[in-house]
């Protein structure tokens, strides 16, 4: 009995030294190593570490829970920056999607700290949870908890306005009494107004992005934008040192405006008789149209008609009858009326017996090539 006294006396000695130096390698209690009977322990579990914004007062070995189970506990809590970076382990029978949230939650009002895993609900599921994953400060969040509810709620008693709701309430029945109709026809119409503006929705957005379009190749056109600006600015500047000049141009420019007004005035009824006295010049040239294009026709076809010119040259032969006028007097009036020459001919014939005031002579009537004239013709 003694030796057995002694072995567990030093048994207890052994495990007082292993705990005074665990003391002195940071102990901080029995949650600080792992205790039997928690989750995450065993066959195919795996470990994944979540950055989370604060963890209040939770302790190593709470719970992980998945749907309000419990499938994991916290093994490590450590500072990362100005966050905490927590290391989780989970039951091998539990999968996750890669982008998964981690948020702190609490079981009941006065109860304990968790760490619940879900889903996301913003995005769809990535990849797969898996040992040595990461899940970041982005997906992490935490609920408030009841020492933040009940803070807010003695800040919204204590300074909210709740009192000043009562009085809010006076006032909006004062403004509103005896104009309920008022007030239900501006619901109306502001439903109304929603409702067009849902429907225009399309349009509003096919507006902006055409703005934003526009706005684009302005911004393409920077260069060509500010140079017109420059430009412009120099063209105000000549603008303010001509202001003289022009003020004086359109002045002079008032004063011929009047001098053209004035003479205009004096001369209208001059000019009304001038146009009275065109009219008929112009109705004649207009009756004269078709005779004058028929002769512009002639004058580029001379000596032949367009018009018979067809009928005469056909294929490789002309059609043509030709009469010849050989007579003194013709020949004198064709070719030497307005020289020196003028009228002898004439004169020739009269003495040979031509009749004056009878074109042909009587005695030539015919053709002179075949009836020639005689010496022995009388008057």
């Amino acid at each position: 009995m003694t030796r057995i006294h002694h072995r567990l006396l030093a048994a207890g000695l052994l495990v007082m030294l292993a705990g005074t130096g665990l003391s002195g390698c940071g102990w901080r209690g029995l949650n600080s190593i792992p205790l039997p009977g928690t989750m995450g322990g065993g066959p195919g579990s795996y470990n994944i570490q979540a950055q989370l914004p604060d963890v209040e007062n939770m302790e190593q070995n709470s719970r992980v829970r998945v749907g309000d189970v419990t499938v994991g506990t916290v093994t490590k809590i450590e500072r990362q920056d100005w966050h905490a970076l927590v290391t989780l382990t989970i039951n091998g029978d539990v999968h996750l999607p890669a982008n998964a949230t981690a948020t702190i939650g609490q079981t009941s009002l006065l109860g304990s700290l968790h760490v619940e895993l879900a889903a996301p609900t913003n995005v769809a599921p990535e990849g797969t949870l898996h040992n040595g994953s990461l899940i970041p400060l982005s997906s992490g969040a935490m609920y408030p908890s009841t020492e933040q509810t009940l803070a807010a709620t003695s800040l919204l008693l204590n300074g909210g306005g709740i009192g000043q709701v009562q009085d809010i309430t006076k006032a909006f029945s004062t403004a509103f009494a005896g104009r309920e109709d008022d007030l239900r026809s501006l619901i109306g119409q502001l439903d109304t107004f929603v409702s067009n503006l849902n429907d225009q929705t399309g349009d509003i957005i096919a507006a902006t992005s055409s703005l934003n379009n526009l706005v684009g190749q302005f911004a393409d056109q920077k260069p060509v934008v500010d140079r017109a600006l420059k430009t412009i600015a120099g063209a105000l500047a000549v603008l303010k040192d001509e202001h003289d000049n022009l003020a004086e141009a359109l002045d002079q420019l008032g004063k011929f405006s009047a001098l053209a007004a004035d003479s205009v005035k004096q001369t209208k009824q001059s000019l009304v008789h001038e146009l009275n006295d065109l009219g008929p010049v112009l109705e004649s040239l207009a009756n004269a149209g078709p005779a004058l294009t028929r002769s512009l026709s002639e004058l580029a076809t001379f000596p032949w008609p367009n018009e018979t010119l067809s009928n005469w040259f056909r294929g490789d032969s002309a059609n043509m009858t030709l009469v010849l006028d050989l007579t003194l007097s013709r020949l004198d009036a064709g070719l030497f009326t307005g020289t020196r020459f003028e009228g002898n001919l004439t004169e020739l014939e009269m003495q040979w017996g031509r009749t004056i005031g009878q074109f042909p002579s009587p005695y030539t009537a015919g053709n002179p090539l075949v009836i020639p004239y005689r010496f022995d013709q009388g008057p």
